[in-house]
Order: structure tokens, then sequence, then C-alpha cells
């Protein structure tokens, strides 16, 4: 994968290439026997993606109207959630006026698909009962009105997933792993359809996110990007949501917030794993809803917003642990891409470098034509804990430092658990006393931008904050 982004300084890759190094082996062990472990079965939509090809099953749900004014309509969705009714921007659309504006809606979730009742004026009936809630079987009868339609869930099931590309949008690989998510990407990327995308920190998920985007039908709509690890805790709701004026003590005019501001478009939601939980009932029903209420707003407005999230974490265990809501883990993933790490594919190093080193050039001035055979060794052999933006940040500095018209061995500066003086500078000092020195020498190397200085650290902007506050550092 290619990461293209700001560089940073010698000082801040130094100071946290050596504190990372303290911990990498056991880091390594423990991703080793996670990696030897069978994968989980879920019941929903799910890829997973390593040296074994997988097959990708795409849940859809079908409704054939037999009955009523839309008799012999029929509609197959590909999402989570469809609502039912005369709207026209309901997922299924019907013409029947005995039918509410939003009469009902149908959801996947991890039992089966539910139908359910939105406060319709002539009821929901589902195999002839009326009801407020009911699970749905193949076949199911359900009645709105004068209305009758037939429910089936469908599964489209692929088994060839690898891509004959070696590039998705400014991802790039052509290793076996790569190539499957390529190919995943290529088949989700046209459709509305819900994406989690999971990995380490440093691995590409919005360049995977914004190349989703490129592809899709709304691609000449906004991206909006929304950090949910990056936004101060007390403001996070008036950025996602926005805020009328006077709704708090700094709020001098209106503002839209990200889902407003991605009407028609795409939202990538970052770090979603770090969205405080007061805040998760409230993003599933701008979801379900597909309506937005400003924080101080009395009237919801409607958006039309496909969803892209992401995350470091495991959010099945975060479920289980009552830390992140279990209807929006199943809201989100309707169907989830795992970005391997870049140690998971090694051969691609020396392609992915090559790609980086194009945009590098250009920006300290140098024709560099690529690697020695040497350096391609290296940094093949190095376990990339940051991955590639780790890979990015090493050859930007090699390529300040390079004297030649390639990348030397010299020049990467990169050890293999070897001991250094900065290794033995550590000794003698506590743990808070090298992460107060790693935090500052970070946050000072991106010129004060604590944003930038939380992802190059690896944690949220909320644990930055946290941290600085506790050590006492200022920008």
């Amino acid at each position: 994968m290619i990461m293209i982004g700001q560089s940073h300084s010698y000082v801040k890759m130094k100071s946290m290439f050596f504190t990372g190094l303290l911990c990498y082996n056991d880091v390594m062990k423990k991703a080793d026997k996670k990696s030897s472990q069978p994968a989980k079965r879920s019941d929903q939509t799910e890829v997973l993606t390593g040296l074994e090809q997988k097959p990708l099953v795409l849940r859809k749900a079908r409704f054939v109207v037999n009955k009523g004014r839309d008799e012999g309509k029929e509609r197959e969705l590909q999402t989570p959630l469809v609502t039912i009714g005369t709207l026209p921007d309901n997922g299924l659309v019907l013409t029947d006026p005995t039918v509410s504006r939003r009469h009902a809606s149908v959801e996947e979730t991890s039992k089966g698909y539910v139908l359910r009742d939105l406060d319709s004026t002539n009821g929901t009936f589902l195999d002839g009962v009326r009801v407020r809630e009911g699970y749905l079987q193949a076949g199911s009868l359900i009645r709105l009105g004068q209305t009758e339609m037939v429910f089936s869930p469908l599964e489209e099931r692929i088994e060839n997933l690898r891509s004959s590309s070696d590039r998705f949008g400014d991802l790039f690989g052509s290793s076996p792993s790569m190539r499957e998510v390529f190919g995943i990407l290529e088949r989700i990327a046209p459709t509305d359809i819900t994406v989690l995308i999971l990995g380490e920190t440093g691995t590409g998920k919005e360049l995977a996110a914004r190349a989703i985007h490129n592809r899709s039908r709304r691609a000449a709509g906004p991206f909006i990007v929304f950090d949910c690890g990056a936004v101060a805790p007390n403001l996070i709701e008036s950025e996602l949501f926005g805020h009328e004026k006077g709704a708090f003590t700094d709020a001098v005019k209106s503002r839209q917030g990200a889902l407003e501001l991605a009407d028609n478009g795409t939202l990538f939601l970052d770090e979603i794993g770090e969205l405080a939980t007061s805040l998760q009932p409230k993003l599933l029903r701008a979801l379900d809803q597909r309506e937005v209420r400003r924080v101080g707003a009395e009237v919801a407005v409607k958006v039309n917003v496909r969803i892209v999230a992401a995350t470091n974490r495991d959010l099945e265990k975060e479920v289980k642990t009552g830390r992140f809501r279990e209807d929006l883990f199943y809201r989100l993933s309707a169907v989830k891409v795992h970005l391997p790490s870049l140690r998971m594919h090694r051969e691609d190093i020396e392609l992915i470098a090559g790609h980086l080193l194009g945009g590098i050039s250009a920006e300290v001035g140098k024709q560099l034509t690529g690697l020695s055979p040497e350096a391609a060794a290296a940094l093949t052999a190095y376990p990339w804990p940051g991955n590639v933006r780790e890979l990015r940040n090493v050859l930007s500095r090699a390529a300040a430092l390079s004297d030649g018209n390639r990348i030397e061995a010299k020049d990467l500066f990169l050890s293999h658990g070897k001991r250094t003086s900065t290794l033995e500078g550590l000794s003698g000092k506590t743990l808070e006393e090298i992460e107060k020195a790693a935090i500052h020498a970070t946050i000072k190397s991106v010129s004060g931008n604590k944003t930038e200085a939380a992802k190059v650290l690896g944690i949220a902007y909320s644990t930055l904050y946290e941290k600085m506050k506790k050590y006492g550092l200022k920008v």
C-alpha cells in the first residue's frame, strides 16, 4: 500500500522508533499467535483476508409486491436497513395512499431480519398478524395498508476474489492478500453498502475509504473525514451533528456537522471505536432515520450519506465488554474488510517503496531512481510496527540524507534489536519519563499539531490530550 501524507522529522522518528522497539518482540509474538488462530464466523457479511482465499458473501433483501397499487414491483436491496413508505427517500417506495410516508422498516441484525412498524396509520401485518416488531423468514407475507408483498433473503457468493490489478486508488500491492483486498473493494465500491475497514494503524484505511468513494456513484459528491478520536470530547457532538446559533456558549452562529456536509457523498468515520458511548445511539438513529438533528435544533434535517468506518480496535470484543453498541456495530459492518499489516505481505514492500519514492523525490527536490539491492533487502527484513506510514517516514528521511540518485542501506538508519546509544539513554528512566519525552519530541517535530502527533504516536486524540494534561505538556 502507498500512503501519501506529510513527512516527519528525524527527531520524531528516532524517538518513536526506539521507544517502540522495546516492546516489538512481545507484540510480534502476540500477532503471530493471533494469526494462527482460526477466524471467527459471524452472521454479518464478512470478509477475512489472509493467505487462504475466502469467499465474499453479500446479503440482499428481495421484496415482490403481489397485491395492491404497485403489484408486480420487485426490488433487491443490499443494505442492512430498508425503510418502506411513500416518501421518495425510502429504500422501497410505494404509491398506495393507504401506506404511510414512512410506514415500516426491515433491518438485518445478528439474529436475522426484523420487520418494524414505524408508527404507521394503518398498521403493519406479518403473515396476517398485526405486529409492532417481528422476525422475517423466507416467504414471509408483509401487508402495509392495501399492499401485500413477499420477503425473501438472498445471498450472492463470490468465490474468486482476487483482482487482476496491483492497485486500488492509492493502495498498492501484488501479493495474494492485497489482490484479494482489491477484489473485494472493486466489487463493493459501486454500491451504497456500508463498509467497516479494519487494520493496524498505518495500513491505509483512509486511503481505502477514499478510493471506495472515488469508484462509487457518489464520486461527484463530497468525501468527508471525521476522526472520532481527534475531536475534543466536549465538541464531538457539535462536530458530528452540527449546532444552531446559541446552542451553547461559543455557538455564535449555526454550523453544519460532518453528516450534513457529507450529504449525497461519503462520510468516513475514522477510529469509530473511539466514539463515546453516549453518542453511539444518536449516530445509530441518524443512520437509521437518514436525518440529523443539530444541537439546539427543533427540526431534523434529511441527509443521504454512505458510511465507511474504520478502526484498529476489535469491535466485536468491544461489543462484548459493553463499550460499543451491538446494534451500531451490525449497522456499520455490512461488509468488513481487513487490511493486512505490512509484515504480512513483505513481498510488496519494494513495490510500495518505489511508488512512495516518486512523490518523495518531488518533495525533497531530488531525482531518485529507486533502492539499491541492499536497501531493498533491509526494508524487506524490517518488521514495520508502524506499517506503511512508518515506511514513508523512513524513506522521506533517507531521501533527505541520500547523496546519490538512489537510496542506499546506510541512508535508512534501521535497527533490528541491536543496542544503540538511544537505547542506552533510556536505561534508568521510568516508563512515564520515556513516554513524556516521546510525546514532547513528537509534538515538537510536527510543529505543535496535536492531531498529527496523535496519528504518529498511534493513539487517539483524546488519549494524547489526557497524557499532555497528566505530564503538564503545552504546545
